[in-house]
């Protein structure tokens, strides 16, 4: 059974990025889901002189064990400020400490929702071009504009949006099926 592993590039519980990512994740069947909460991986703030003095974090090396592990993985990015969370980008600078290819040149489908007109088109862009160069295949990016107005409990109630997510997971598992 392929083993996906989901994470929401955010701490926030309550994050709509996460809403997006459980309903995504809902749909894939014979996969075994594993879910990345940031909260359970408490950093430093990366800095090279803290590595030398005490070199990478436990944390770091649990999870970098547990990406050795995965067949593909899906992102919902939050967007702060046009870019990155600040946990998911230090995250990110840990893990590529432990392994340059931070994403195992597998599958990744990523996405970003935001409660405005764009989506976090912004932050997904900024993913799709720099993921790669971390050894990211990068399948398909999604974006859910004006979250609050195309999500309801049910998942994405805007028919088009709803179809091109299905779309777009449907190429991420067949692109695990090669792995």
């Amino acid at each position: 059974m392929k083993k996906i592993i989901t994470i929401a590039g955010t701490n926030s519980q309550k994050s709509i990025n996460k809403r997006l990512l459980s309903y995504t994740s809902g749909l894939m069947e014979n996969v075994e889901l594993i879910s990345i909460d940031l909260n359970d991986y408490v950093l430093p703030i990366y800095g090279v002189d803290f590595e030398d003095e005490n070199g990478i974090p436990i944390a770091i090396k649990r999870l970098n064990e547990l990406f050795d592990k995965a067949h593909g993985f899906i992102i919902a990015l939050a967007e702060h400020n046009g870019t990155y969370t600040a946990v998911f980008k230090n995250t990110l600078d840990w893990l590529s400490r432990a392994n340059m290819k931070v994403w195992r040149e597998k599958p990744v489908l990523l996405m970003a929702t935001s409660p405005g007109g764009r989506g976090g088109a912004t932050v997904l862009q900024g993913a799709v071009n720099y993921f790669p160069f971390l050894g990211a295949n990068v399948i398909g990016d999604f974006s859910l504009p004006s979250f609050f107005e195309n999500f309801s409990d049910d998942g994405i109630n805007n028919h088009v949006l709803r179809e091109e997510l299905t779309q777009k997971l449907q190429s991420f598992e067949k692109h695990l099926s090669k792995n």
